[in-house]
């Protein structure tokens, strides 16, 4: 029983420096400085705000046509929700099917 608590203490102590090490070594060896991090963080901080953003518009130009294709989705314990919203779909491509 000491062996194996011995053994997972062992096993733990190597697990969190080992950890501990490799984000030691990345931190060095990565050559950004501290601004060149802010500056990568606010980049990629920008691009996801502009890919919520440009998706946020797709989903909504999507339920706007489904919208105009009659699907209502404020209809709350719809029982044909299913089907409704499979024509509208329907609907809606085919409008953009003969639009083209």
């Amino acid at each position: 029983m000491q062996a194996s608590v011995k053994n997972i203490a062992v096993l733990l102590v190597v697990t969190v420096l080992g950890a501990f090490g490799a984000s030691h070594a990345n931190a060095q060896n990565n050559g950004l400085t501290g601004t060149d991090t802010t500056k990568a963080a606010s980049t990629t901080k920008a691009q996801k705000k502009a890919a919520r953003k440009q998706a946020r518009a797709k989903r909504n130009a999507e339920l706007k046509k489904l919208e105009d294709a009659g699907y209502n989705p404020g209809t709350s314990n719809d029982i044909d929700y299913p089907q409704n919203i499979q024509d509208a779909q329907k609907k809606a491509n085919s409008g953009a099917g003969t639009s083209q």
